[in-house]
Parts: C-alpha cells; sequence; structure tokens
C-alpha cells in the first residue's frame, strides 16, 4: 500500500470535503503559548479568566484555527499545497475540553495558477466557532 500523496489540482472537485476532530486539552494550550509567545492571562489563568465576559479559560483562538492548516496540508489539497490566504471570523469561545470538529470543502478552483478556495469551519457541539475561507495553491499532476 502506497502513502497519502494528496490531491492534485486536477482531481479535487467543488463539493469535496474533510473533517477532523480534535479535543482541547490544557497541553495543547501550555504548547501553543509556548510556540507562540502568547501567554494571555485570559488563556492562561483561570483566576484572571473567571473575571471576563467568558467565566473561564479559553483556547487561544489562532490554536483552533491551526487545525484548518492541517486538513489543508495533510488532505485537502494534501502534500504539496501552499496555503496563501485564510478569511475568517471568531463566532464563539473554545474552552479545555471542547471537541472541535473542523471541516474544508473545496468552493472554488481557477485554473490560472492551481488556485483552490476552500469553505472552513470550526464547530463545537455543532455551534460554529470559526468561519472563513482559506486559499492554496494545488500541486499539479506533471509537476
Amino acid at each position: 500500500m502506497s502513502a497519502f500523496t494528496g490531491y492534485k489540482y486536477e482531481d479535487l472537485e467543488i463539493g469535496m470535503a474533510h473533517e477532523t476532530v480534535h479535543t482541547i486539552t490544557e497541553n495543547d494550550i501550555q504548547r501553543f503559548a509556548e510556540v507562540s509567545g502568547d501567554f494571555n492571562p485570559l488563556h492562561m489563568s483561570d483566576e484572571f479568566a473567571a473575571k471576563t465576559v467568558f467565566g473561564k479559560r479559553i483556547a487561544h483562538g489562532a490554536l483552533t484555527a491551526s487545525y484548518i492548516s492541517g486538513i489543508l496540508g495533510n488532505i485537502l489539497p494534501g502534500p504539496g499545497a501552499i496555503f496563501i490566504g485564510l478569511s475568517m471570523r471568531f463566532k464563539r469561545p473554545v474552552h479545555i475540553g471542547d471537541e472541535v470538529t473542523v471541516r474544508a470543502e473545496v468552493a472554488e478552483k481557477k485554473d490560472r495558477g492551481n488556485r483552490v478556495t476552500l469553505k472552513v469551519e470550526c464547530t463545537v457541539d455543532g455551534k460554529r466557532v470559526i468561519t472563513g475561507e482559506a486559499e492554496v495553491v494545488a500541486p499539479r499532476r506533471d509537476a
């Protein structure tokens, strides 16, 4: 059995989609803070977060959004894809223990430059926490 090498531009069709599921852990938040340098107490301190509108700590929005990159780089289109743009809106907070479903769906293809626009969203308990669009350059079969 050969390793998955991703989809080539020619193989992508409007409506193709992929989902992944991730549970946000304390360790995820700590590691993301270390990598990003974002130690906002809203993410790191129970005491601080309790006094905010959220009432408890929330995950970094960029942590949740990073799962979109995982789909684009590994599955749809996958290896060789170049992530060139992301437009998104944060709709709701994500908390430690939340199970986040991440979905990317091919919405548009532009032959010039092998550009692909994907509708992206992250949900928790069926409610959207992130919505947006991602743009990638997909590799061609002959490349």
